[in-house]
């Protein structure tokens, strides 16, 4: 694997295009075809689903891009480092999360924690709860951001809570259902709703998703990548949905609702040894006080 081969897929990761990202490179289409196929050679999967018409990741291929980006600024710093005699070696801090919508309330404690470490350079990996877990395995992050799963298995990691997160109904001002002050699953009748794609929502919303979409046609239901994609289709009035209350940034022009029939979810921080690293020490005392 090198560093050609990394460009070349993340080129064309970014353009879905392999005659635009041949033309961003400099080079020719078979080129960055070849290179493409050898890295998926040596992989021992395919990266890209390929027509005549369109080009798209595969789920293999999503979970390479934060392995390929990781690889590339690595070589790019082992690089400065040596041309440049006044580089100054950043202090790195990788942290996992299955979604950027749970980092909403983290600003502070990354001011804090840069206060502490002026060199620091966080890094996020964006990627499905199960592969994070198995990064922290392999510790190729520091930390995972997340809410408490029990079916977590062969991981010898630990998990901090830092608060409990309530569950909400978020509609838009002019739906009946925004009059409410609170919510159980019967008050949201058979309207359509926007769902968190299943496995890839916390347990708890997709096990309360699971109860709401009872009795529903499946025209009813819309499914989302992501907690961001779920407030994009409600504001657009597809329907209502039921997210994490972390999920819904306050200044949303939408109305959340506490859920009163669903429990409260827990969400901490999955760490593998505090022994050697004082930054990660320091993430795990600045997000408990903060």
């Amino acid at each position: 694997m090198n560093t050609i081969q990394l460009t070349c897929f993340l080129t064309v990761a970014e353009t879905l295009n392999f005659a635009r990202a041949a033309e961003q490179l400099h080079i020719t289409q078979p080129a960055v075809t070849h290179q493409i196929r050898s890295l998926e050679s040596e992989l021992n999967t395919k990266l890209f689903r390929r027509t005549t018409r369109t080009v798209e990741l595969t789920h293999a291929g999503f979970i390479f891009l934060n392995d390929a980006r990781s690889m590339l600024e690595i070589s790019a710093r082992a690089v400065a480092r040596f041309a440049d005699p006044s580089f100054q070696e950043v202090l790195r801090f990788s942290v996992g999360c299955p979604s950027y919508a749970q980092l909403f309330s983290f600003p502070d404690i990354f001011r804090k924690l840069r206060g502490l470490y002026p060199q620091l350079y966080p890094n996020f990996q964006v990627a499905p709860f199960q592969h994070l877990i198995r990064m922290l395995e392999e510790e190729s992050v520091d930390v995972v951001i997340g809410f408490h799963e029990t079916d977590i298995r062969k991981s010898s990691s630990f998990f901090r809570e830092l608060k409990q997160i309530p569950l909400c109904c978020v509609c838009t001002k002019d739906s009946p259902l925004a009059e409410l002050s609170q919510m159980t699953a019967a008050d949201f009748g058979k309207d359509r709703l926007v769902f968190h794609a299943p496995f890839q929502a916390p347990p708890g919303v997709m096990t309360y998703q699971r109860s709401l979409a009872a009795g529903r046609l499946p025209s009813d239901l819309y499914f989302c990548e992501s907690p961001e994609t779920v407030l994009v289709l409600v504001a657009a009035g597809f329907g209502a949905s039921v997210l994490p209350e972390l999920f819904i940034p306050p200044d949303v022009p939408l109305v959340k609702i506490p859920i009163a029939d669903a429990g409260p979810l827990s969400m901490g921080i999955y760490y593998k040894s505090l022994q050697e690293n004082p930054v990660l020490r320091d993430f795990m005392r600045l997000a408990r006080d903060v």
